[in-house]
């Protein structure tokens, strides 16, 4: 099976002895092995690591230079039976001139050494910098002529990465930037950082913001344990980030040696820069020489992937952050509504209350921004269009939450009217099909318009992100409103964020009411309910788990997927809660809707942008209406 995409990385940090590179370099090599037996492709050690970092002084005796050299030979004899491209850190000598240096080692020989260019004001007591070093050769080093300078990148199996050593990362100009314009989608810094307190969190930042910066994979790995504590302690930091977003970590203050594998998302780095256009890829030959590294080992057909795979993509795992997330979107579209109110004018708002979901956040934002705005809640007319497939337990939380948080109540029944119009347009009484939902959907936009009209206010949008996708809206119906605040919220963030504003709720009535519409069936209540009086027509039965069209979406529009990746992903995602046939049913059918139903996003009516993935066609999201779904269709078909 292809990797799809994937490169398997490692930061290690292996244990080492001041100045012993014997020992040091068994340990790279052990270590090497272990990556290799994953499938690792690439593996990064810390700066410094043949010698170790703390050798103060001696770093300049002949004898440990001769040393180092000597175990990068053995490092590079293992490397002929070791399928993998090893970055090492180790002293080099060239002339009168000593030199803080990684050696790319794979295939059993040294691919290219590249030097430390931003040395500190501690570190020129021994080594000079490599600013300005390009293109030279040592000749014999560890018995073979060697290419140094900075000016190298390596590309392993079509995936480049370069180098960098210790403070180039956070440099005003780091080596990285000329690495990326010149194609590298993957970083290797080699490090022996000092630990001090609240240390790692600021490297950790610095990682993430870098590789956020750069559209890029960042390897970091850095000196541990058995470095000299003489004035220092190495906490052994090892990360992988990509794109600003944390991969894998090491445990800190490990006494035992670490192998962090991750897989990091090439393809995904490719989009991202596409989409963003900030990255000039310049692959300047003539600038930069790439050494090609070719690797052989697989783990079989079936690809193992070391990363963990988020199934609410669009919802923060931690719950502070998550809290933090919810805020922020309520306030964005509290802001965004505020501004359109005033541009227009208008104090008045009519919502349409369901007790479903995207109307109550619909509701809170308009009363937030209301509140916002100094204006009398009083404007604001929520309107309740109880129909054939409405219930108690939707109809009273929807007067509960209107009477509740003060705002003008109005109750218009749809049945008469929609009678009407069925006699008029001759359907039949026992009808259920399309017609006879979508008639009582544009029934209620048009009360809701006209209601508007005598109030002088304007229609608040309820649809969210997840429907907008699918087309789950009727044309001319619930499609279509005066401004949409959930255009952008997608259906699960829609659940977090009501959530999060009933555990924020003093009045105790309406926390009640907004735990229960979290807790309701999704549901458009256009067919009748059962005898029971309970929601008989439920939206993931018939469209899907929107938790699994939550995470196509995401994937195809962020990160620019295929459904074979992206079924990939989600088998890893939703483990043992949806089967493989039961996941390729769903990708086949958001496919099929999101092509189809783009006629209904082109006609959307303007709305605030919250997060990283919206469909507006006057920016996010432009496609034609009529653009073929048939190449992605039949790559599903063939799952």
């Amino acid at each position: 099976m292809k990797n799809l995409g994937f490169i398997k990385v490692a930061a290690a940090v292996p244990s080492v002895r001041v100045a012993d590179c014997d020992y040091n370099s068994e340990r790279i090599i052990a270590m090497m092995e272990q990556a290799a037996k994953r499938s690792v492709r690439v593996v990064v050690f810390p700066e410094l690591s043949i010698t170790s970092a703390t050798c103060g002084d001696i770093i300049q005796q002949p004898i440990l230079l001769e040393a180092a050299e000597r175990a990068l030979k053995r490092i590079i004899l293992a490397s002929h039976d070791i399928d993998i491209a090893a970055v090492v850190g180790l002293p080099v000598a060239v002339g009168d001139n000593i030199y803080n240096c990684a050696a790319v080692v794979a295939n059993g020989a040294v691919m290219g050494i590249v030097p430390k260019q931003h040395i500190s004001k501690a570190e020129s007591r021994w080594f000079t910098s490599g600013m300005g070093v390009e293109g030279r050769i040592i000749n014999g080093f560890a018995s073979q002529d060697v290419l140094f300078g900075t000016n190298q990148l390596f590309e392993v199996n079509g995936v480049k990465f370069g180098v960098e050593i210790g403070e180039d990362f956070s440099a005003l100009l780091p080596p990285s930037v000329l690495a990326v314009e010149n194609g590298a989608k993957v970083i290797c810094n080699l490090a022996a950082t000092i630990h001090t307190a609240g240390e790692y969190e600021q490297t950790q930042e610095l990682i993430l913001a870098h590789s956020r910066s750069l559209k890029a994979a960042c390897v970091y790995s850095s000196a541990g344990f058995g470095e000299s504590t003489t004035d220092c302690v190495y906490a052994g930091d090892a990360i992988v980030a990509e794109c600003g977003k944390l991969i894998n970590a090491a445990t800190h203050f490990s006494f035992e040696e670490q192998l962090i594998v991750a897989d990091v998302d090439v393809e995904l780095i490719g989009h991202q820069r596409k989409i963003r256009n900030t990255i000039i890829d310049t692959y300047s030959s003539d600038e930069f020489t790439i050494s090609d590294i070719t690797l052989y080992n697989d783990n079989g057909n079936e690809y193992l992937l070391d990363r963990e795979v988020d199934a609410m993509p669009f919802i923060p795992s931690d719950e502070q952050k998550r809290n933090k997330r919810c805020l922020d979107i309520f306030e964005t579209q509290t802001l965004g509504l505020a501004k359109r109110l005033q541009h227009t004018s208008c104090r008045s708002a009519v919502v349409g209350i369901s007790g479903g979901l995207d109307s109550t956040l619909a509701l809170l934002v308009t009363v937030s921004a209301f509140d916002k705005l100094g204006l009398d809640r009083k404007g604001i007319v929520g309107v309740t269009m109880p129909g054939f497939g409405t219930t108690d337990r939707t109809y009273n939380n929807a007067v509960t939450l209107i009477k509740e948080l003060g705002i003008t109540f109005r109750e218009i029944s749809i049945a008469a009217a929609c009678r009407q119009h069925f006699a008029d347009i001759g359907l039949a009484e026992g009808d259920r099909s399309v017609t006879f939902e979508n008639a009582q959907a544009r029934e209620r936009t048009q009360i809701l318009m006209d209601v508007a009209n005598q109030c002088g206010g304007m229609v608040i949008g309820t649809g969210d992100l997840s429907e907008l996708a699918l087309g789950w809206a009727t044309y001319n119906g619930d499609q279509m409103s005066m401004y949409g605040v959930n255009c952008t919220v997608p259906k699960t963030l829609v659940r977090e964020v009501v959530t999060w504003a009933a555990e924020n709720e003093p009045n105790a009535k309406v926390s009640h009411a907004l735990h229960d519409v979290v807790a309701t069936p999704v549901s458009p209540e256009l067919l009748p309910a059962s005898d029971e009086g309970e929601i008989k027509q439920k939206t993931e039965d018939l469209v899907g788990p929107y938790e699994l069209h939550d995470f196509f979406l995401y994937n195809f529009i962020h990160n620019g997927f295929s459904p074979a990746k992206i079924l990939f992903l989600a088998e890893r995602a939703f483990d043992k809660r949806y089967d493989r046939d039961t996941i390729i049913k769903w990708i086949k059918t958001f496919f099929r809707r999101f092509f189809t139903q783009q006629f209904k996003r082109s006609a959307s009516p303007d709305g605030v942008k919250v997060g990283s993935v919206g469909l507006s066609p006057r920016g996010d999201w432009q496609m034609p209406s009529d653009a073929s779904a048939q190449i992605w269709l039949n790559e599903c078909n063939k799952l």
